[in-house]
C-alpha cells in the first residue's frame, strides 16, 4: 500500500505523510504525534498504524475502525485519565506475539492524559522494547508527558494547515468551493475541525457573531455576560453534526448491548475537545479583527477583507495590539479549564473597560 492510499482523504501535512511513509520500512519502537486539537493527529496515527500492520484495503479498514486484533487502542478509563492498570495491561500484551500481522501496534490516542503512575509503567516498556511492537502516542504537546517518556519516542509534529490546502482538501471531499472557503476561514488551520464544520450551515453566522463583538463592547459588566452567552450559543449549532453522529453510535451500542459507559465517556471527551476547538477558533477570529485593525492603519494586508476599513480604523493601533494579546491569553485560560462563560465575560469586560 503506497502513501497515497494510506493517507487518502487526510488534508495537509504533506511532509509528515512522506516521513511516516518512509518509516514503515524500518519503524522505531515508539512515536509521539503532537499538535493542536483537531489538527488530524488521531487520524494520522490510525493511518500510520494501518501502514505498520500492512495488508490490503480490508485490513486497513479493520485498523481504522478499531477491530484488528494486532492494534490495541488504549483509551482513558472513565472521563479523566489513562490509568496505571491500563498501561500495565498494554505492557503485558506487548510481550505476546502478533496474531495476524508481523507486529503489534499500541495506540494511545489521548496519551496526554496518562497519570504519572501510568506514564512510569509505560516507560519501563519503552526502555526495553519488543522488536515486534510499536507504540504510537498522541498528545497536544510533548509537555503533556513526562520528559522520560517523550525522550524515548520519536516526536512527529503536526502543525496547522494552510487555508488553501484545507480548501483544496474539502473540495476533494465533495464540499462546494464557496463553502470550503467559508469553513477554512474559521477552522484556524485545523483540518479535523474544517471537516466537522463543512456540512454546517451556521459557519458564517458563527464568524459574524465573533466579529460583531468589538463595536458592542461596553464598561457595564452585564454587557460582557450577554456577549459571553451569545458566543457560546453560536457554537452550539456547529456541534450538531457531532452530537447526531454520537447519538447514532450510542443507539447502535444499545442495540448490540456493548460498550455503554465506555462509549459515553469517549463521547464526553470528544465533545469537550470539539467545543474547546470551536471556542479557540472564535477567539482567533476576534484576535484577527484586532490584528486587522492595527494592520489596516499601518498599510499592511488584512485577513478579513469584508470588514470596512472605517470600522477597523475606529480602534487605536496600540489598543488593537493589546486587545489581540488579551484575546489570545483567554485561549490559555480555557486550556486550564476555566469555565468558558467566566473566561469570555472577563475578556469582554476588560476589553470594554479599555475601549
Amino acid at each position: 500500500m503506497d502513501d497515497l492510499q494510506l493517507f487518502a482523504g487526510v488534508i495537509g501535512h504533506k511532509s509528515v505523510k512522506s516521513m511516516l511513509g518512509a518509516e514503515l520500512a524500518q519503524p522505531s519502537h515508539a512515536y509521539l504525534l503532537v499538535g493542536p486539537a483537531s489538527a488530524g493527529k488521531a487520524t494520522m496515527a490510525r493511518r500510520f498504524a494501518a501502514g505498520l500492520i500492512g495488508g490490503d484495503a480490508a485490513t486497513m479498514q479493520r485498523v481504522l475502525n478499531g477491530s484488528h486484533p494486532d492494534v490495541v487502542i488504549v483509551e482513558p478509563d472513565g472521563r479523566s485519565a489513562i490509568t496505571v492498570d491500563q498501561t500495565r495491561r498494554a505492557a503485558s500484551q506487548a510481550t505476546l506475539s502478533p496474531l495476524e500481522a508481523g507486529r503489534k501496534v499500541f495506540l494511545f490516542e489521548e496519551a496526554g492524559i496518562m497519570n504519572d503512575e501510568a506514564a512510569n509503567a509505560l516507560l519501563k516498556t519503552l526502555e526495553e522494547p519488543s522488536p515486534s511492537t510499536v507504540f504510537i502516542l498522541v498528545a497536544e504537546s510533548e509537555d503533556d508527558l513526562p520528559d522520560t517518556v517523550a525522550s524515548r519516542s520519536r516526536t512527529i509534529v503536526l502543525g496547522r494547515v494552510a487555508d488553501q490546502e484545507i480548501v483544496a482538501g474539502l473540495i476533494e471531499l465533495g464540499v462546494a468551493p464557496g463553502r470550503a472557503d467559508s469553513v477554512a476561514s474559521i477552522a484556524g488551520g485545523r483540518p479535523g475541525l474544517a471537516i466537522a464544520l463543512a456540512t454546517q450551515p451556521h459557519v458564517a453566522e458563527f464568524r459574524r457573531v465573533w466579529l460583531s463583538i468589538p463595536p458592542r463592547l461596553a464598561e457595564h459588566p452585564g454587557t460582557a455576560y450577554i456577549l459571553a452567552d451569545e458566543v457560546q450559543g453560536a457554537a452550539e449549532p456547529l456541534l450538531a453534526t457531532l452530537k447526531a453522529r454520537q447519538d447514532e453510535e450510542q443507539a447502535a451500542s444499545d442495540r448490540d448491548g456493548r460498550g455503554g459507559k465506555t462509549l459515553k465517556d469517549r463521547h464526553d471527551r470528544e465533545l469537550r475537545r470539539a467545543t474547546a476547538a470551536i471556542y479557540e477558533t472564535g477567539l482567533e477570529i476576534l484576535a484577527g479583527f484586532y490584528r486587522d485593525s492595527a494592520a489596516a492603519q499601518f498599510g499592511a494586508p488584512v485577513r478579513n477583507a469584508d470588514i470596512p476599513v472605517t470600522e477597523l480604523a475606529k480602534i487605536r493601533p496600540a489598543h488593537a495590539i493589546a486587545a489581540a494579546s488579551r484575546v489570545l491569553a483567554t485561549v490559555e485560560s480555557l486550556q486550564t479549564h476555566q469555565r468558558p462563560q467566566l473566561a469570555f465575560a472577563a475578556l469582554f469586560s476588560e476589553l470594554g473597560a479599555a475601549t
